[in-house]
């Protein structure tokens, strides 16, 4: 993560509350929510450069880029401290402000939740002085958050189901983590700079996501001896090895009970190829029948980027993950007859975007003496892999 000095000349208004991404289902960096179609994420230099000279047939696969703002934290008139954005001039366009979004109440309900009796703590204070961790203490209070966010049904390591209302555990706890990161690090008037996104998940109503995690090798070019032998160590004990391609976290939404199912990069380890398999099949039920219509336009999409994939000489998508979306809130059905694709007769609505690209590399990138050659065979074998399972599943395998 780039961090300025405070002497950066950002635009001092007010700025703009963020709070977690509340769909964020893997990944380690905290997704921020910015407005209703914007997301932001910690900048390391070689994604910037990355989305900055981004190959046009790629586009369509990846988050739109929306430029960077500075981001520093700050204690409101509690004392509670939270991340505030203030945009800078390069941004690409104008952004609509959000400050009253669902994602800022949540967050600070939760804040204030947290707080002691004797009066506010830093989080990070907070967080020292628990034993349990943050993602349990967040998820163990009974505050009602929202009247309007769906369930979440969340499975624990002995394979029970716990409901919480109102957000995916997972965000809160890399937000909460990179919150205590920066309070024990850094002071308050540091400046952060943040990558601007586009929130790919912002015109679904119950958006289902699927975080993948696609190559034989998640290591860059850049990684220590110890951190090339961990990340190889995860490939070799997962799918990741014999399908180059592993989950890295989940939300399915549940139309009977009207809650998300939610799995994390924990469980995505442990799965055999079988279970990797039924893990597919379970990402596309929604509690009462498997969503045959999804495969279609998804096994679609997945097939045009294999084509672009096949097509970029040089490109190494180390560590990247590849999300597949659609909306578990099907359309409503006002038609007596269907066709092919969803109830009400239209096309199933679904996306396909790669993301995470801190570890990319390609020829003129940050490193000049390791060129590859050729397209991504990593990325390639685990897209046609993927493929070749969801085809089975449509065919009834």
């Amino acid at each position: 993560m780039v961090v300025l000095r405070s002497t950066d000349k950002a635009n001092s208004g007010v700025g703009v509350p963020l709070a977690p991404f509340l769909h964020q289902v893997g990944g380690h960096l905290s997704m921020l929510q910015y407005d209703a179609h914007t997301v932001c994420k910690p900048l390391v230099s070689q994604e910037q450069k990355f989305y900055e000279s981004l190959p046009l047939a790629m586009r369509c696969f990846t988050p739109q880029y929306k430029g960077t703002i500075t981001v520093r934290l700050r204690r409101d008139s509690r004392g509670h401290l939270g991340l505030v954005a203030n945009p800078l001039k390069e941004n690409l366009e104008p952004l609509q402000v959000s400050p009253d979004s669902r994602a800022v109440a949540i967050w600070q309900t939760l804040q204030q939740t947290v707080s002691s009796d004797s009066g506010p703590r830093p989080l990070a204070q907070l967080a020292c002085s628990l034993k349990e961790s943050t993602a349990k203490v967040l998820l163990s209070s009974d505050c009602c958050l929202s009247p309007q966010a769906s369930p979440l049904v969340v499975e624990s390591a002995g394979g029970s189901q716990v409901e919480r209302r109102g957000f995916n555990p997972w965000g809160l706890h890399c937000h909460q983590a990179h919150l205590t990161r920066l309070c024990t690090e850094y002071p308050q008037d540091k400046r952060h700079r943040f990558l601007l996104l586009e929130n790919v998940v912002s015109q679904y109503k119950q958006p289902c996501i699927l975080d993948l995690k696609m190559g034989t090798r998640q290591h860059g070019d850049d990684a220590s001896e110890e951190k090339k032998a961990r990340h190889m160590k995860k490939c070799a004990q997962s799918t990741s090895a014999c399908l180059g391609v592993r989950i890295c976290g989940m939300q399915v939404y549940q139309t009977e009970k009207k809650s998300f199912l939610c799995k994390d990069k924990y469980y995505g380890r442990k799965l055999s190829e079988e279970g990797f398999k039924q893990a597919l099949s379970q990402f596309l039920h929604d509690g009462t029948r498997l969503r045959t219509e999804l495969l279609e336009p998804i096994l679609g999409r997945l097939q045009a980027l294999l084509t672009v994939i096949r097509s970029q000489s040089s490109y190494r998508f180390y560590s990247s993950s590849l999300l597949i979306i659609y909306d578990g809130q099907e359309p409503p059905q006002n038609t007596p007859e269907t066709t092919q694709g969803s109830p009400s007769g239209d096309p199933a609505k679904v996306d396909v975007r790669m993301i995470d690209f801190a570890h990319t590399t390609y020829k003129g990138s940050w490193n000049e003496h390791i060129t590859h050659e050729g397209p991504d065979p990593g990325y390639i074998f685990g897209l046609e892999n993927l493929i070749g399972i969801l085809q089975d599943i449509q065919e009834g395998e």
